[in-house]
């Protein structure tokens, strides 16, 4: 009902018509979220913490990260070393932070790994542990860091992992590449201090050469799923953005993962996510962080992300299928 304020002068609620002020539901502020690709045992305990505190339920830190090795190209125990670093981390992180945190366990095709059938013998002795709840991350890159990888070489690699999952029950999940041709690197100065840990002047040549290596990449993807024998539905393709969301929802039932946390190099927004799930639906689309040490990112644009959600117009019940739900279904969660 209305209210007279005993201000001196007349404040705006006074001119308010009534029903001008939607409540807004508290609901936004608990709902729980799932981030299904992130690096976070490589970042500090106080990032960690702010995941808790603004609502992360659980999370699975992918092992798998090429700019991590430091020689290329990549070795065999290279690899390894990460996926055991990250298992040595999970416990510690598990003990100090309320969030379920797991791993996911794979070979990145960033920069060329020599003798990777070495990996891949041992790889499912890793995927049957309860510590592991995904394959990952892995997928068909543009192009590589250093050491380049032929396109021939990258499907056997990931076929042969897509396999691995299919055998644990595991959804595998697949970086998708991004143009970065037009990025202005903020943080990039001229001088003797990089701004941006990775070099980008050390890329190798592209070995997808379409209009859209984003979407040619994720064909070749659902290929290589298929022949491996993983459902679509066990696969999730990240760094998702709206040129490829058409592909991907109309024509496959795979889910499509935005990463959120940092829009200054791959130019998704919340407003991107929701646009997506106005058109499609929220029944397979997801949101991460891909929070990583190696970049500039921010932990709490997942948060942000299920408020803009709101904003833009989606009720709290699709937003908590996106954040929520869909995660947890695809992990096989039974909270």
């Amino acid at each position: 009902m209305p209210h007279e304020y005993p201000t001196r002068r007349p404040t705006d609620r006074d001119h308010r018509t009534e029903g001008a002020a939607a409540d807004l539901p508290s609901e936004l502020t608990t709902i729980p979220w799932i981030d299904v690709h992130n690096h976070a045992h490589t970042l500090s305990w106080n990032d960690r913490e702010k995941f808790a505190l603004s609502g992360c339920h659980a999370m699975v830190m992918m092992a798998a990260a090429y700019y991590w090795t430091p020689y290329k190209p990549v070795a065999p125990e290279d690899v390894r070393s990460l996926w055991d670093d990250a298992l040595a981390r999970l416990g510690p992180i598990r003990d100090a932070h309320p969030f379920d945190a797991s791993l996911g366990i794979g070979i990145h095709t960033g920069a060329r790994v020599e003798d990777y059938d070495e990996l891949l013998d041992t790889m499912p002795e890793y995927c049957a542990l309860d510590e592991v709840s995904a394959v990952g991350e892995i997928g068909i890159t543009e192009s590589q860091h250093v050491a380049g990888w032929d396109l021939e070489g990258q499907k056997d690699v990931t076929r042969r992992q897509l396999e691995i999952a299919a055998d644990h029950d595991l959804p595998a999940i697949l970086h998708t590449p991004a143009d970065l041709r037009d990025v202005e690197f903020p943080d990039r100065v001229h001088g003797s201090i990089p701004g941006y840990e990775v070099d980008a002047s050390l890329g190798q040549e592209p070995v997808l050469t379409g209009e859209n290596p984003k979407r040619e990449a994720i064909e070749i993807d659902v290929d290589l799923a298929a022949e491996a024998g993983l459902p679509e539905e066990r696969v999730v393709l990240s760094h998702a953005d709206k040129t490829v969301a058409p592909y991907v929802l109309e024509n496959t039932d795979c889910y499509l993962s935005f990463t959120v946390s940092y829009p200054w190099l791959l130019g998704v927004e919340p407003h991107h996510v929701a646009e997506v799930v106005a058109e499609y639906g929220p029944e397979r689309v997801l949101v991460e962080t891909d929070s990583a040490g190696i970049l500039r990112s921010d932990v709490f644009a997942y948060k942000r992300t299920i408020f803009e959600l709101y904003r833009m117009g989606l009720d709290v019940e699709t937003i908590r299928q996106v954040v929520y739900e869909n995660p947890r279904e695809l992990l096989g969660r039974r909270e």
